[in-house]
This record gives C-alpha cells, sequence and structure tokens, in this order.
C-alpha cells in the first residue's frame, strides 16, 4: 500500500463537525477579543494588579520555566501577539474571522491544555504561515487561508500550532534566546505597538528574533506528529497535514509567499518521512472520509 503522506494532489478529507456549525455567539468574537485584550494600555506605571512588567517577564525568562505559572504565561503569549499584530492587521474579513476561531477552539477541546483562553485569527499577510504564541494565541495567515485545499489541511495546521502552545515550545525557545543575549539589541522600557497597547522593548526584539529564525527543529516534528494526532481525536482526516505540507515541498526557496515558513521549519520531506514513521498505517482507518471545502463553511 503506498501512503497517503507521498500522494501528491491527494484530495484529504474532513469530517463535518456539527459543533463547528453552530452559531454560537461567544465562540464568532473570539477573534475580536484580541483587538481589546492585546491592545489595551498598559503603562509601566499602572500596571494591572497580577498583571507582570515586560522587565519582569524577562527576568523570568532567564530562569527556571517552571516559575512561569500559567498567567505569566499567559501574559507573556500576549505581548509577543501584540509583536506579530503590530507588524501585521487582522484581516477585515469577520466572517472568516469567526470561522477560523470557532474551528480552532473545536480542535483545542482535544488537547492537553483545553481551558486556556484559546484565541484564533487570520491575519491580513499574502504569505504562506502560522505562528503561535504562549497561553493560546494562534495566528494563520490569508495567504494560508487561500492555499489550503479543504477543512482537513487547515485543521492540521492548527492542530500542529495548538502543540507548540501546549508544549510550551515557545517559551523554550525565549528563555534560550534571553540567555545568550538576545535583548541586548534593544534597550529601553516601552514601546508603543499600532494597537494602542504597551509592549517592552526587549519583548519586541525578542518576540522578533524568534519568529524570523523559527522554533528548535525537534520542537517541529514534534508538533507535526503530536498535532496530526489531535487533529484526527478531533474528527478530522489525518492526511490534513501531509497533503499541506506537500504544497511546502513544492515551493521553491525564493517564492517570496513561501520564503519565511520554509526557512523557520525544517525541509518539508523530513517532516513527511518523520510523520511517516511516526504514524505508520495505524491512523489509516480514519482517512478517507468526503472533504469540506472552506468555501463551503465561509458561505453558511
Amino acid at each position: 500500500m503506498t501512503r497517503p503522506w507521498r500522494l501528491l494532489g491527494r484530495t484529504v478529507a474532513a469530517v463535518t463537525a456539527a459543533l463547528l456549525l453552530a452559531p454560537g455567539a461567544q465562540a464568532q468574537l473570539g477573534a475580536l477579543r484580541l483587538l481589546g485584550s492585546i491592545g489595551r494600555p498598559s503603562p509601566a506605571s499602572v500596571q494591572p494588579t497580577g498583571t507582570a512588567s515586560g522587565g519582569d517577564l524577562l527576568q523570568l525568562l532567564s530562569q527556571s520555566l517552571d516559575q512561569i505559572d500559567e498567567p505569566k504565561e499567559i501574559e507573556i503569549g500576549r505581548q509577543l501577539a501584540a509583536v506579530l499584530l503590530g507588524s501585521k492587521p487582522l484581516h477585515g474579513d469577520m466572517v472568516l474571522q469567526a470561522y477560523v476561531n470557532q474551528l480552532g477552539r473545536w480542535i483545542s477541546l482535544h488537547s492537553t491544555r483545553p481551558n486556556l483562553p484559546w484565541s484564533f485569527v487570520v491575519i491580513d499577510d499574502s504569505g504562506y504561515n502560522a505562528f503561535a504564541a504562549p497561553g493560546g494565541y494562534v495566528f494563520v495567515t490569508k495567504g494560508l487561508i487561500d492555499r489550503v485545499r479543504d477543512e482537513a489541511e487547515l485543521a492540521a495546521i492548527l492542530a500542529h500550532e495548538i502543540t507548540h502552545v501546549t508544549s510550551r515550545h515557545h517559551l523554550v525557545a525565549l528563555r534560550a534566546k534571553a540567555q545568550v543575549g538576545v535583548l541586548t539589541q534593544l534597550v529601553g522600557s516601552q514601546l508603543r505597538n499600532n494597537l494602542g497597547g504597551w509592549v517592552s522593548a526587549q519583548m519586541l526584539s525578542l518576540g522578533r528574533n524568534l519568529y524570523s529564525s523559527g522554533l528548535d527543529q525537534q520542537d517541529e516534528f514534534d508538533a507535526d506528529r503530536n498535532g496530526v494526532e489531535l487533529a484526527t481525536r478531533a474528527g478530522f482526516d489525518p492526511y490534513g497535514l501531509a497533503a499541506a505540507l506537500q504544497q511546502l515541498r513544492m515551493a521553491t526557496p525564493d517564492d517570496p509567499l513561501f520564503t519565511l515558513s520554509l526557512s523557520t521549519h525544517p525541509p518539508a520531506q523530513q517532516r513527511l518521512d518523520r510523520i511517516e514513521v511516526a504514524m505508520g498505517d495505524r491512523l489509516d482507518g480514519f482517512a478517507g472520509k468526503p472533504p469540506v471545502p472552506l468555501a463551503l463553511r465561509l458561505a453558511r
């Protein structure tokens, strides 16, 4: 049997999840919550009770990860999310935002940390990429949305990013960068981002460095493997990630739409090979469901 990991042009199926079709107002407003929570001014002189300043967070990052509890993790993620939104705005299609947020939240319910304040949003960028920040912030680009072929591919990508968050991969990477002196690139206490919030200059430097260099390759392989299992538990075709990776495998490094994604991740063929070894044929019984085009979801 030829494994679907290697089949170019395979149509990847996804389960019709009834909860994704429910109109739940809270889920639809979840994407918009970022505008308020990230953009809320929080000057150092008026720090909310229980909220760490940029300097406090950076001091934590230079110490043991055991000292970063969940509230502090969420605050670090909030600042890093502000870095991302400071460079690229949210996409203006609120129907699309509601759908992606609802889909991501459904998948997160099947993760090891379902109670994080998960938010999933689309940023207005033509490149093919996805990002996450500690505490449950997940971003996908409009360029990625335009290029995934069905819901199973998008679900697999979201599951990959969710796994980065649940495994605290970004915190590990941030701690390593803090310890090697990335923070000396900028000196100052606060910078104002274009959403009206406050992000420490050091955190701004650290976040930009992290998202331009990427995570450890082993973390990417782990997020692939565990993301496939998470997407499958949530009811989606297990070969969605393999289909999405085929696009990266065929992309050229000089294609500006794929440059950042290719430079911050292991080669796509290596990722496909690792998934094949890890998964074997044990998820084949969950494959072969009818594909669900994103246009079908967005038309409802």
